[in-house]
């Protein structure tokens, strides 16, 4: 039972309501104030009664749908329909009207279309793009409506700007894409038949011209093999001719278009002038005529004149029977062989050798595998030694033998890319220093300590002696740095001396250096382990040489060498010192030098880095910042904050050593590596904590002695460092010399073998 229409029984569709604002009506579009209230809903927001929106989205409302914009989830797609439009030809006799076909383009992402018209030869007309891409309002009276994509249809008529448009068919993309949209197509129709079309194509068909239409297609070789030539070795013999002699030639063959360029090439002091071209780059024929014809005399058709009179003037056709073409023969690549003739306008030019590339078009193409050159000519005489005068003592040998070269000497080259590579780059610097001592009979000169470095960047040597108190003796330089001669050589000779290289210098080595005998007796750790990483350049650094020497030695020599070791560690530990294998293989005589045995104790050497205690590091680097009145610690903490863009309080190791060389931080290299390894946390390091922990002024540390501060300073002695190794496991040594010792028995059974 209805509730009678009373007041109280009816809903007020108001009641909830809290907008009741008028919609604005007039506006400002592109500057010029109109009327928009048509365009916008009535009262609170709501259309009025008969009031309707013009759609905004053809394919999903607003709201449904993909959250993608349209722009991004239609980009580079639209939907392709075949159209004809009927045309009428007011002005023709032949055709009343045409037919005119096109394609009408939908793009999604904006409603916009595009109409399309193929261009066809020979039509006469303008085709192309008859309507640009462009939103398309809907006839009147809904003119102020855009065309949609529910707008499409097929067997449809459109009316695109006064245009009637009839759709046929679609692609297969546009078919699957409205039926998923819900769209009932209609079924494709045919285009209809243009009848001064078919007469056209009739009058083509049945067409027989006096001149038929003869096209020589060269794109496809052209683009195959453009910029590929061919390239022969030939002579031509003109000995028989006065003044005549045996003329080199190169020969190009172009497989773009077949044509053939001759270089020729002329000998230094040959008396000919140089030309550009021998023959310049044209269709070579093979029967070279005994005289060039003028332009127009040879012509592939034959014109046939039909009358020549005054008043009507000459008429000519051309001769379709080609009774009068010449047809001339050209040289190809299947002509241009080893050891055949080519003809080049009257000379006869032999074909001797030609390029890899050539061979390798030949043997694909041809499957030719015979490339045997033809000798032309004797071999070459080799040219006879050219003495060198010994040196005459003014200057270097190297000034001496450039000034005998030339008339203009000019200065020795130097070997820049070992300069290059091997010059002094960051902390490497690429120079070998070795500690020596004078071989001498006098007591006096036998106790002077020598530093002998060698340059690689130059192969230079420079020897400079250590002071020492109380020996009577003054250091400082003993050899300026230069190239020094190996012993035993003359001086005017033609040979230039040999110098001392890289190689030649190892511990235990004894040197000549200007009539002093010098013994190599040690060596920095930067130099042997540059020399243990090049072991390639230098043999006695090399691990494998060296073990190799030890597995030649006779099997007596290796029964003692057991027997040593098992004496020398009594408790089977497997690790005896450096020492006792120093004395043990230097007695045995195992042809090792004393680098070679310092190599192997460094290989098989137990090394244990001893810790050092973070608070005596810290209070080493305090005294030192002390003694150097360094007072610049809040402006590095301003830097450190500056490059910590992420806030993080940690920077890099690389970001930390370069803000610490910007402000001359005065700590040694080996310290300050150990105070940024202590405070970093795998290559970050915490910059708070490390300049806490360094500031002297606000947290001083305690007082540290002497010797503390003499372990991390950079210039220590060769005899105070203390020594690479000191014990060696002897038993990992046996298991790579001596095959037959098990490595999985450990020392034990390494001593009882």
């Amino acid at each position: 039972m209805a509730l009678p229409f009373l007041p109280g029984n009816s809903p007020n569709k108001h009641l909830a309501k809290e907008r009741f604002h008028k919609s604005q009506h007039f506006d400002y579009s592109n500057g010029v104030p109109m009327l928009v209230g048509s365009e916008k809903p009535g009262i609170g927001g709501e259309l009025l009664i008969g009031q309707m929106i013009k759609p905004k989205y053809s394919v999903y409302p607003k709201g449904e749908g993909s959250d993608l914009p349209s722009w991004v989830a239609f980009d580079k797609q639209a939907l392709c329909f075949e159209a004809y439009f009927q045309e009428a030809v007011p002005q023709a006799q032949n055709e009343t009207y045409r037919i005119r076909k096109c394609r009408i383009y939908f793009y999604m992402e904006d409603d916009t279309i595009q109409v399309v018209e193929p261009e066809y030869k020979n039509s006469g007309i303008p085709q192309g793009t008859i309507i640009r891409r462009q939103r398309i309002p809907l006839p009147p009276p809904n003119d102020d409506q855009f065309y949609n994509i529910f707008h499409f249809n097929l067997n449809q008529q459109m009316v695109l700007y006064s245009h009637i448009f009839t759709v046929t068919t679609c692609d297969q993309f546009t078919m699957n894409f409205l039926t998923k949209l819900g769209v009932r197509l209609n079924d494709p129709t045919t285009v209809p038949d243009d009848p001064y079309s078919n007469l056209r194509e009739k009058i083509d068909k049945s067409m027989r011209p006096l001149r038929p239409y003869e096209r020589r297609d060269t794109l496809k070789q052209f683009l195959d093999h453009d910029r590929k030539v061919l390239r022969f070795f030939c002579f031509w013999d003109d000995t028989e001719t006065v003044f005549g002699d045996l003329r080199e030639l190169i020969l190009h063959y172009y497989l773009a278009d077949d044509t053939i360029e001759i270089h020729e090439v002329i000998p230094p002091n040959s008396g000919r002038d140089s030309v550009p071209t021998f023959l310049r780059r044209s269709k070579l024929p093979k029967r070279g005529p005994t005289q060039i014809k003028q332009p127009g005399a040879l012509t592939d058709r034959t014109v046939l004149n039909v009358f020549a009179s005054e008043s009507q003037g000459k008429r000519y056709i051309l001769d379709s029977l080609k009774t009068g073409a010449v047809h001339e023969e050209f040289y190809k690549d299947c002509d241009l062989m080893f050891g055949e003739e080519v003809n080049v306008w009257g000379r006869r030019v032999l074909i001797s050798d030609s390029d890899e590339f050539t061979k390798d078009y030949y043997r694909s193409k041809y499957g030719i595998e015979d490339f045997t050159p033809v000798q032309y000519k004797a071999p070459q005489v080799p040219k006879p030694p050219r003495p060198m005068p010994p040196y005459n003592g003014f200057g270097s040998e190297e000034d001496s033998l450039s000034s005998c070269k030339g008339l203009l000497p000019k200065p020795p080259q130097k070997d820049f890319r070992k300069f290059m590579e091997k010059d002094r780059c960051g902390l490497d610097g690429n120079v070998l220093s070795f500690r020596a001592k004078m071989v001498t009979a006098d007591e006096i000169d036998r106790d002077r300590v020598f530093v002998i470095s060698f340059h690689l960047c130059d192969d230079s040597i420079s020897v400079f002696e250590r002071p020492q108190k109380n020996s009577g003796v003054l250091g400082g330089k003993f050899l300026e740095r230069g190239r020094v001669k190996k012993p035993g050589q003359e001086l005017f000779k033609s040979q230039l001396s040999e110098y001392f290289i890289a190689q030649d210098l190892y511990v235990g080595v004894t040197l000549c250096i200007n009539n002093k005998n010098f013994q190599l007796v040690d060596a920095d750790e930067y130099t042997l382990n540059y020399m243990e990483q090049h072991a390639e350049e230098f043999p006695k650094a090399n691990i494998g040489n060296i073990l190799s020497k030890l597995r030649s030695v006779p099997e007596e020599k290796k029964s003692e060498i057991r027997k040593f070791l098992a004496l020398s560690d009594p408790s089977n530990t497997g690790f005896i010192s450096y020492e006792s294998l120093r004395g043990l293989l230097t007695g045995l005589e195992c042809r090792l030098s004393e680098h070679e045995v310092l190599v192997l104790g460094r290989c098989f050497s137990a090394r244990k880095q001893p810790e050092v205690d973070i608070g005596r590091m810290l209070a080493v680097g305090q005294d030192i910042l002390k003694k150097k009145n360094f007072e610049e610690l809040p402006e590095m903490a301003k830097a450190f904050t500056h490059n910590d863009r992420h806030k993080t309080g940690r920077l890099s190791t690389k970001e930390t050593r370069t803000i610490c060389k910007a402000f001359q931080l005065p700590l040694p290299e080996n310290l300050l590596g150990c105070l940024l390894r202590k405070f970093a946390d795998g290559d970050e390091v915490d910059y708070h904590a490390f300049l806490a922990g360094i500031n002297w002024i606000e947290h001083p540390a305690p007082p540290v002695m002497p010797e503390d501060i003499l372990k991390f300073d950079l210039n220590l002695k060769f005899e105070d460092r203390e020594p690479a190794m000191k014990i060696v496991n002897y038993s990992a040594l046996l298991s790579d010399v001596f095959i037959s010792i098990s490595t999985n028995g450990g020392p034990t059974a390494a001593t009882s073998t």
